[in-house]
């Protein structure tokens, strides 16, 4: 923890510095820096799962779950307010994430995650025929709640929320990394490394997989509450399995050896999506793809990885 401090202060610094600053020079990166903040609050959830050798195909689920837990307050008891969104799409995620945990947890590797995949493509699908409920492939739109109570013009609003979801972000952050350097941490470490021994000592190898599981849910369903805000619309894509590799893309980007991967990962992500996708709208999915294969074959870690190999070097020099 001593070693890693260090790296998470200069991060916390840059990432404050950068959500002051950047709206300044430019309106449209509020948006764009809101995302990249909500998205790596859901890929810490695939962080804390990569701990235990175990990679989720379907986290979007999760996410889905929190976007719809505040589409459907605003649909059918009114406009709330956005730290009631916050709560619902913990809630509803950590929920869901109990339930489905109970049985994905008594799988490893590859049936851990396709069985995970399965369930979110069930959620898809739900959303997707339940049109009288869900509005099908329409989705539902979120209208712009209060902030503690107070509502704001809609620039006001999307800084506001920028500044709001740095909070959270950050405070996801440390609580993440907290949590994978305490002894439950260390004990969901050791089922990738030998989950035999963690039995052989008293320890229920299941039971800490799936305290891991619920605490990555809970952050896939903040995640989605808060994109749902920010875009103002809750679509059954959100579920679809193209969005939970887009998570584990951006967790492999940014290094899951480090919570602050999930926040390295979503900012590299978002800012070459967006500006690939404006200058080539048919090619950025290529870029994207070169990005991620020089970063594997440059630095296998990720770049938090990179960082930290470069920090390390620095100091025995």
């Amino acid at each position: 923890m001593a070693r890693r401090l260090p790296l998470l202060l200069v991060a916390g610094l840059v990432g404050l510095a950068a959500v002051v600053l950047l709206p300044l020079l430019s309106h449209s990166l509020v948006t764009l820096l809101s995302l990249v903040l909500a998205k790596g609050i859901v890929v810490l959830g695939i962080i804390v799962l990569l701990q235990a050798g175990q990679v989720s195909f379907g986290h979007a689920m999760f996410f889905a779950a929190g976007a719809y837990a505040v589409a459907f307050y605003g649909r059918y008891v009114g406009t709330g307010d956005i730290l009631l969104y916050l709560v619902f799409g913990a809630v509803s995620g950590g929920v869901l994430g109990l339930v489905v945990g109970l049985f994905v947890v008594r799988y490893r590797e590859i049936f851990f995650g396709m069985l995970n995949l399965a369930f979110s493509m069930v959620l898809w699908s739900l959303l997707e025929k339940m049109f009288h409920y869900t509005n099908g492939a329409d989705g539902i739109r979120v209208a712009r709640p209060t902030i503690a109570g107070m509502s704001f013009t809609p620039e006001g609003f999307s800084y506001v929320l920028l500044y709001l979801s740095f909070a959270i972000a950050l405070a996801a952050l440390f609580a993440v990394q907290r949590y994978l350097d305490s002894p439950l941490g260390h004990m969901l470490r050791a089922i990738k490394s030998n989950e035999t021994r963690l039995e052989y000592l008293g320890v229920s190898a299941r039971r800490v997989l799936l305290a891991g599981y619920v605490i990555s849910a809970v952050l896939g369903g903040i995640g989605g509450s808060l994109v749902a805000a920010i875009q103002q619309i809750a679509t059954p894509e959100f579920a679809y399995w193209t969005k939970s590799g887009e998570f584990v893309f951006i967790a492999i980007l940014g290094g899951a050896g480090h919570a602050l991967g999930a926040f390295a990962g979503a900012a590299v992500f978002e800012f070459v999506r967006f500006y690939a996708s404006a200058q080539l709208a048919d090619a950025w999915q290529m870029i994207l793809g070169g990005v991620l294969i020089a970063i594997i074959l440059l630095a296998p870690a990720g770049l938090i990885g990179f960082i930290g190999r470069r920090d390390r070097a620095a100091r025995s020099g």
